[in-house]
């Protein structure tokens, strides 16, 4: 095979690959370079420009075959056009609840009836919130449990006997306080809320801590840290005082993870003894 045929041979490749895959063709100016006086052998004839295929002239048998099994629509086997895929639109996200004005038994009928985020899917019951609604301290947690999915209340699983037990360790009863959550439905599995299920709900606690008016506020764990404060890191920021309009903060543990990692609850009841002292309480020894 002369020169002159390897050039003939390579300008046969790139217009076949240039069929097979239209989007990666070479470009006439790259085509036309092999036709050149520069670009190939002197003793070469100087072809005529090279026009592409026409749509009458048929492709070898398996490449027709495959164009075609992949593209059965096509008019035109040798020039394939892509399918177009539509991405799925978003679905439209729920619209904002105006709950500025609402008293309680409003506010409460309104959580109860709400479908703003796919955790009503779910739910057994909406778990509102419950306590002293003129108290001066306020517990925020982060979302219903089986245990509080059931019966509809805030922390009466065995995180929720946990955190009566640091109530009455911080010289409150559980009916001198209000508990809430994040959000009010239970999420699957008792994963963590996803930023648009807490931001459905967030109006409602908001308007419950407007309502309360607690002189503090203790959050417990990472999820109301993260959507109230826009933090992350307990561990690094637990015992210290943050400010939510006004109102004085208090990081510390969830019941639930000192369940698991009992060496913190030390530090747990650190926390609150901070929060004891801004209502003139200590801890007494027995």
């Amino acid at each position: 095979m002369t020169t002159i045929d390897i050039f003939d041979e390579i300008i046969s490749c790139l217009q076949i690959q240039a069929e097979k895959h239209p989007r990666c063709a070479v470009s006439d100016e790259v085509l036309q370079e092999f036709f050149t006086p520069s670009g190939r052998p002197a003793a070469a004839p100087q072809p005529q420009r090279v026009s592409r295929p026409s749509s009458q002239d048929k492709p070898p048998a398996p490449f027709r075959n495959a164009q075609s099994a992949k593209h059965p629509q096509s008019s035109n086997p040798q020039q394939p056009r892509p399918i177009p895929v539509q991405a799925p639109m978003p679905q439209p996200s729920a619209p904002p609840v105006d709950v500025s004005n609402m008293q309680w038994r409003e506010l409460w009928q309104t959580a109860m009836d709400c479908h703003r985020c796919p955790l009503c899917r779910d739910r057994n019951n909406v778990v509102f919130g419950e306590g002293n609604t003129n108290a001066d301290l306020m517990f925020i947690g982060e979302g219903p449990g089986r245990d509080e999915d059931m019966q509809g209340r805030p922390f009466v699983g065995k995180a929720g006997q946990l955190l009566d037990k640091m109530i009455k360790a911080m010289q409150f009863t559980r009916e001198e306080v209000y508990i809430a959550n994040i959000i009010k439905c239970r999420p699957p599995n008792n994963r963590n809320p996803e930023p648009d299920e807490a931001a459905a709900c967030l109006p409602y606690l908001e308007r419950q801590i407007e309502l309360v008016k607690p002189k503090a506020i203790v959050i417990l764990g990472a999820v109301p840290l993260q959507y109230l404060f826009n933090q992350r890191g307990v561990t690094r920021i637990h015992g210290t005082w943050l400010n939510y309009k006004g109102i004085e903060t208090m990081v510390t543990f969830h019941p639930a993870y000192l369940l698991r990692y009992p060496a913190d609850k030390g530090k747990a009841w650190s926390d609150l003894q901070k929060v004891m002292e801004k209502f003139g309480k200590s801890y007494k020894k027995p």
